[in-house]
């Protein structure tokens, strides 16, 4: 298959990319990226001469772009959004251009030029909080933050069209992820990277917050195996079975680093702030598809990973993000 994959620079895109290379040799990637200040295409770095990859920088809100790259594919796995949270709560109107106006001009090139196969990358946080048991692909949508309400916006477009166009359409929906290449504005790199250094680590609120952890090759094999062998006008959840609340997770951390516990910092918790994320994976394991790696092996792993690629991280921890983590938190800038 020749594959577009939107926002392929980024923390999940760019192990996708990698993921399809490794287990589809005949496969083509295209990549469309717009690198925004999470894009980097460093994280593309070992398949960079790779004859089956070619990177094109566009906006999937340009329809042109969009037409241009869409043209000739098979499918298109639809990763570009923006997604943190706390930047939503600050600035929501670039949520709703790409995670919403971008879905819709991506749905329109699918439609006109005939592309066989659309998948859009969610999240379980389309779902809102949920105190005891599990979302299934069939509960409510009850987003909580402008970033899930603009993933929830999309959901709602791209199952609009399947059902108003015919477009074949699917949707993933995944808990959180973490791994190697991540922006360290999320939880999991902030956190390893300010250990490291000795600085701070802020915890929202009590720090009981849980969500499901999923480490991102396991992410990339579930949504390969949705592209591939589930069913249009479908939503799969994916979620990792590992559910922590984020002082644990902290903690663990710190451990792992080998850092001073006594650098937590309990901060002013985030408005809206879920307290716990779940979803039921009954129907993409029907499919074949279970996790692979544990949570304390993947957390492990990760921590290496930036312990060995300092390098890559602190040219990113700098300019933007720290004019963005000073604005955020405050005196622990």
């Amino acid at each position: 298959m020749r594959i577009v994959v939107t926002g392929g620079a980024g923390f999940i895109g760019s192990n996708f990319v990698r993921f399809v290379l490794c287990e589809h040799p005949d496969d083509e990637v295209v990549i469309l990226d717009k690198l925004t200040y999470a894009g980097n295409l460093e994280n593309l770095g070992d398949v960079a001469d790779d004859p089956r990859y070619t990177f094109v920088r566009g906006d999937i809100c340009d329809p042109e772009v969009v037409a241009a790259t869409l043209d000739g594919a098979d499918a298109v796995v639809n990763f570009a959004a923006e997604t943190h949270v706390d930047r939503s709560i600050s600035g929501p109107q670039d949520f709703i251009r790409t995670d919403v106006l971008g879905t819709h001009t991506l749905l329109e090139a699918v439609r006109s030029l005939g592309v066989a196969r659309y998948l859009q990358v969610s999240t379980d946080e389309v779902y809102g909080s949920i105190d005891e048991g599990s979302f299934t692909e069939e509960s409510p949508l009850g987003p909580s933050s402008p970033y899930s309400a603009s993933k929830a916006a999309g959901d709602l477009l791209v199952l609009s069209y399947v059902t108003t166009y015919g477009t074949p359409a699917l949707i993933t929906r995944s808990s959180n992820n973490y791994g190697p290449n991540q922006y360290p504005e999320k939880i999991v790199p902030l956190f390893i990277t300010n250990a490291v250094d000795g600085a701070p680590l802020p915890v929202y609120g009590d720090g009981r917050y849980v969500r499901d952890w999923l480490y991102v090759e396991d992410n990339c094999a579930a949504v390969d195996l949705a592209l591939r062998a589930g069913e249009a006008g479908q939503v799969y959840n994916i979620g990792g079975g590992h559910e922590v609340d984020n002082l644990t997770l902290t903690r663990r951390i710190l451990e792992l680093v080998g850092a001073d516990p006594g650098l937590i910092r309990f901060v002013a918790d985030r408005p809206g702030h879920d307290r716990r994320y779940s979803v039921d994976c009954t129907k993409l394991r029907g499919l074949g598809w279970a996790p692979a790696t544990s949570f304390d092996d993947g957390l492990a792993r990760t921590v290496a990973w930036y312990l060995e690629h300092e390098a890559w991280w602190r040219r990113l921890k700098s300019g933007e993000w720290l004019e963005y983590y000073r604005r955020q938190y405050g005196g622990l800038g």
